[in-house]
């Protein structure tokens, strides 16, 4: 078992490709050659954590949050980021940041979220734009059904729960080979006409190599003619925070409590209470005030988030409460996510929960 495997079963499940501009999510030390010895999941990869690691036997850790996010140019160990980067790399102990790609993908944190507070019928908040692609090929038609296939197989044709969905339509393709050509149907030098399919399928846009190659590598012709055409459509399965209902309405203390209680929550921020029933139920894991305008629009009777500053609260304007649980309490079940994503490929693997709390901020309730 190599790092590489363990990583990319990650990236199959959230691509770095959905991580926002900012981030810095992948393997931050180590080499994905090495031959793993075993994973530690966590929020955070401090030194303690590493530490943790090395005792386990462990030579991967597989964090949340990068420990390596902004660009350093010394490492003297002068903080906690430095001080982590210099163990992992003395102990050969790998880092890998799974981050706001977990947070944007189907089925990440916020789902995680939703699933604690029993929600249903869950949509993205704000799903991403222009990360689709449309492909378009001519295929002569005995070869229709092989080639589309191929694509489905490399990634193409997943629109929300649907997969294998394309479009094709029959028509006359003509071309003339040169005399250094070696065509599959026809004589070099003369013009041919061939009964073809057009055959169009959306796939997301980080897939367009591999893509591209399923598609030239099951085509006939020498010369594959295709369109690759971004879309501006928006993936409803990739984007920011979410959205759900749920069974029936509680009131705003109900819910309120509900937080408390699987979150294990010493208090929660709040806006005032409207003295509405609690049901469609807005969330995003981590700092997500960017969200609030969006969760209004929505029509969220709340919305549950992390690190609002004092004047974010007033965006509210009393049309919803927004619920500040806190970062690392909104955050803390990603590492049950982390675990499961690997020990469901691997389940005989050494695979450990941090016993770590890494969490930075404390209560004193005088």
């Amino acid at each position: 078992m190599t790092i590489r495997q363990i990583t990319q079963t990650l990236e199959s499940f959230a691509p770095l490709a959905y991580q926002e501009t900012y981030d810095n999510a992948g393997l931050l030390t180590g080499n994905p050659a090495w031959e793993c010895t075993g994973v530690v999941c966590t929020l955070d990869a401090t030194e303690a954590v590493l530490q943790e690691a090395k005792q386990a036997g462990a030579n991967l850790v597989v964090a949340h949050h990068p420990i390596l996010f902004k660009g350093i140019q010394k490492i003297t160990g002068k903080n906690y980021v430095e001080q982590a980067l210099i163990y992992a790399i003395k102990h050969d102990i790998a880092i890998y940041a799974c981050h706001t790609n977990l947070d944007n993908v189907w089925g990440g944190v916020n789902a995680v979220m939703a699933q604690k507070i029993g929600l249903s019928n869950c949509k993205i908040l704000q799903p991403k734009a222009s990360i689709l692609t449309k492909l378009v090929s001519f295929v002569p038609t005995p070869h229709y059904e092989q080639v589309l296939a191929a694509v489905f197989a490399a990634g193409a044709g997943h629109i929300g729960e649907y997969s294998e969905t394309s479009f094709s339509s029959g028509g006359i393709g003509t071309f003339r080979g040169s005399n250094l050509s070696q065509p599959v149907i026809g004589t070099p030098g003369v013009k041919e006409s061939v009964e073809e399919t057009r055959i169009e399928v959306i796939l997301p846009s980080y897939l367009e190599h591999s893509v591209v190659a399923a598609l030239k590598a099951a085509h006939p012709y020498e010369e594959v003619a295709f369109d690759l055409i971004p879309l501006k459509n928006a993936d409803q399965r990739v984007g920011s925070g979410l959205i759900g209902q749920l069974p029936s309405p509680l009131t705003e203390k109900a819910i309120l409590t509900l937080l408390t209680q699987e979150f294990g929550l010493k208090l929660v921020k709040h806006t005032p209470l409207l003295g509405k029933p609690i049901q469609k139920i807005a969330l995003c894991g981590g700092a997500g005030s960017f969200l609030i305008k969006d969760a209004i629009a929505a029509g969220a009777d709340i919305f549950v988030t992390a690190d609002i500053k004092y004047h974010e609260f007033f965006d509210a304007n009393q049309q919803l409460i927004v619920a500040d649980i806190g970062h690392w309490e909104s955050e803390q079940y990603t590492i049950d996510l982390l675990f499961s994503l690997i020990t469901s490929k691997f389940p005989n693997f050494a695979v450990l929960k941090t016993s770590v709390q890494t969490n930075p901020v404390h209560y004193f309730l005088g």
